[in-house]
């Protein structure tokens, strides 16, 4: 099984700043797609910004020009640095890895999800 540990939510007033990390552990052979997605309340998840394993990434169009994803393979993690924060950005930010698993008799590839981060934007 892989796990997923995020950190660095908080409270924070429009325009600032926030960076959230994530750290996957676990039997991983390998980690494809790594990113974030984020659910606020009453809404449906959506994607925030990912980034594959050869660096190519996707943003919501609502972060494009302010949050910036990274990604470090060799240790297994990922950051996301959120920048001109918004109110409506304010949601839980749940950290993603499509993981390739080490089995006993055949890898196998899944989803993994961490537990979450609270990002609250005041205005």
């Amino acid at each position: 099984q892989v796990q997923l540990v995020e950190s660095g939510g908080g409270l924070v007033q429009a325009g600032g700043s926030l960076r959230l990390s994530c750290a996957a552990s676990g039997s991983i052979f390998s980690i494809n797609t790594m990113g974030w997605y984020r659910q606020a309340p009453g809404k449906q998840r959506e994607l925030v910004a990912v980034m594959t394993s050869g660096g190519s990434t996707n943003y919501a169009d609502s972060v494009k020009g302010r949050f910036t994803i990274s990604r470090d393979n060799a240790k297994n993690t990922v950051s996301l640095q959120m920048n001109s924060l918004k109110p409506e950005d304010t949601a839980v930010y749940l950290c993603n890895a499509d993981t390739t698993v080490v089995a006993v008799r055949s890898n196998y590839d899944g989803r993994f999800w961490g537990q979450g981060t609270q990002v609250t934007v005041s205005s």
